[in-house]
């Protein structure tokens, strides 16, 4: 099952931007005016590019073979079976054979974090003020298993226990024998591969982005 962990604030803001460059895009297009259109349109290229970079691009993705940290400018992929540890400050990072990433998003604030140990204090009082009605056993039940937690210590959490789940699974076929026929030629199933190593490559959308921005700032000074 592929899960997608991002910023809510940050994806709503970053489409906000989008729509607005689009209607700005077509107004500059529509009344274009010479080399004044061209600086406004680099202007607005830049800003957009960073947007779509810092807002929209970065994401925590995990899948059944692994995760992708999408990291403004970089991806990296790390296989579960090859997670050694995952960890939360402000951010996400996450260690893989002596290698290490830190998550652009979720991202945890002193903010978040109070607000998180408000709610796990709550949580054992069934209500915040006297007046609140009392919760079910399954709403208490929820809320002291997320008492004190923010969005990035329950997607350190998901990681984690789908990278245990993956070394478990490797351990039981590793543990694998090939029945054995009547003269005794049969053999032991092959040891599988050490999981794989932790890879970074650059994006391409994000140097898509800036390479078009930075066209669009070339021929504004050009103009």
């Amino acid at each position: 099952m592929k899960q997608v962990f991002r910023s809510r604030t940050a994806l709503v803001l970053g489409w906000i931007w989008m729509a607005f460059a689009a209607f700005n895009a077509v107004d500059l297009i529509v009344r274009y005016s010479g080399p004044s259109s061209l600086v406004a349109a680099a202007v607005l290229g830049v800003l957009t590019a960073l947007v779509f970079i810092a807002c929209l691009r970065p994401a925590v993705i995990l899948t059944e073979d692994g995760v992708l940290v999408r990291n403004p400018l970089r991806n990296t992929s790390v296989p579960l079976a090859g997670v050694d540890e995952v960890v939360v400050s402000h951010s996400i990072k996450i260690t893989s054979g002596g290698e290490s990433v830190r998550c652009w998003t979720p991202q945890t604030s002193a903010r978040e974090r109070a607000a998180a140990v408000r709610r796990g204090t709550s949580a054992t009082t069934g209500g915040r003020h006297k007046t609140e009605p009392t919760r079910s056993k399954g709403e208490q039940a929820a809320a002291e298993a997320l008492a004190g937690k923010t969005h990035a210590d329950w997607v350190a959490e998901q990681i984690t226990e789908r990278a245990e789940a993956a070394k478990r699974a490797a351990v039981r076929n590793a543990g694998r024998v090939t029945p054995e026929p009547a003269d005794g030629t049969g053999t032991r199933a092959a040891e599988p591969a050490g999981p794989a190593a932790m890879k970074v490559t650059w994006a391409p959308s994000a140097l898509a982005a800036l390479l078009a921005a930075a066209a669009l700032v070339i021929a504004a000074i050009l103009a």
